[in-house]
């Protein structure tokens, strides 16, 4: 249940950031309880985050005729999250996506996870980062939240104390800046992303299937029946996966060979150094809202919403069904720590994981 609103930052001066709001966001089963934050900018962009997961509730964009909706597929209270859902608006990790078997091996030493997606390892395992409550506090220097959280060592199979942190913040320019870090103190895999769904007509609007993707990659991930990588990486040109021209995510989408039927795949990105690059543009020609992905990361995993069934019960009473949302995660390739030949993700003492993707809105 949302409680009354608490400014948490500094007072809004010139040359300051605007105040951070929080509330009251209901209790975990053992009584814990659970907060909410809300960020806003001056074009009338909200985003709520609550430290149960670090996940995203709430993000309300406005038209070009200035009217507001929510994009993002979520709930209206705590007890939505606790019952469980599909990673809606969820902090990832402590290795996003799959990996396979729900096993790997690193430095000699087999490791052994939670099969939690038929026989692999999905985002994290039975009880990752969406499902952990997270230290939260205020960045200084810009509108925005820092969650903390510390995963000991082996949790969910995984070793080492890894210590997280991820930084949200929104600026007048309408991007929502995530910055991931991480340390260790053992050798430990990590893939962090964040797995928000949208639809940029509005959370209840039906399905995405018109909504036009651009996707700045000429390659994918070829994978199995259990949507594991292969190894190979192949070129996306002839195929229905090719969105390097916009197309409508429901032109070719009974083209694609899956079941349930859907856009489910890691695309490489044309990255041309390893700053912040634009990765992926999404446009909804009836509203004109627009969302633009930028990332530091290798790879982005475009999801089509295709095991959304209904039976999620949103916000205002809003029924997902298959299509409902999609999702762009910026991250490195899935069961990478088993493919020697995709970019690494083993993180070591004395290195730091730090990565950095921007989710830009507006309309036009």
């Amino acid at each position: 249940m949302t409680g009354v609103l608490i400014v948490i930052s500094s007072l809004l001066v010139a040359g300051q950031p605007r105040p951070v709001a929080r509330e009251a966001f209901g209790k975990l089963a053992d009584g814990t309880p659970v907060e909410r934050y809300i960020l806003t900018n001056k074009n009338g962009v909200t985003v709520k985050i609550t430290n149960y997961g670090a996940i995203v509730t709430d993000w309300i964009v406005p038209d070009k005729s200035g009217n507001k909706v929510d994009i993002a597929l979520g709930f209206d209270s705590i007890e939505g999250y606790l019952a469980g859902h599909p990673y809606f608006g969820a902090t990832v990790g402590r290795v996003a996506n799959r990996v396979a078997k729900a096993r790997f091996s690193l430095d000699g030493k087999d490791y052994v996870l939670a099969a939690n997606n038929g026989a692999n390892a999905l985002h994290g395992g039975l009880k990752g980062f969406d499902k952990v409550l997270w230290k939260a506090e205020p960045l200084m220097n810009h509108h925005g939240v820092v969650f903390r959280y510390t995963s000991p060592d082996g949790e969910e199979g995984y070793p080492g104390a890894m210590k997280v942190e991820v930084s949200y913040s929104l600026n007048n320019d309408n991007e929502l800046r995530i910055d991931f870090k991480a340390t260790t103190d053992k050798a430990t895999p990590v893939n962090l992303t964040h797995h928000s769904y949208f639809n940029l007509a509005g959370h209840n609007s039906g399905d995405i299937l018109g909504q036009e993707v651009e996707l700045i990659a000429s390659g994918y991930t070829p994978v199995d029946d259990t949507l594991i990588p292969t190894g190979k990486i192949a070129p996306v040109s002839g195929t229905p996966l090719d969105f390097v021209k916009p197309q409508t995510v429901g032109a070719r989408i009974k083209q694609i060979d899956a079941k349930p039927q859907g856009y489910d795949h890691n695309y490489v990105l044309d990255r041309k150094g390893p700053g912040l690059e634009l990765a992926a543009r999404v446009r909804d020609p009836k509203s004109g809202r627009f969302l633009e992905v930028l990332t530091t990361e290798p790879g982005i995993q475009f999801y089509s919403g295709n095991f959304l069934d209904g039976t999620n019960k949103g916000k205002g009473g809003a029924v997902y069904q298959q299509h409902g949302g999609f999702c762009l995660e910026p991250q490195h390739f899935p069961d990478s720590i088993n493919q020697p030949k995709f970019p690494p993700v083993v993180l070591r003492p004395g290195e730091t994981y730090q990565h950095t993707t921007v989710y830009r809105t507006g309309a036009k």
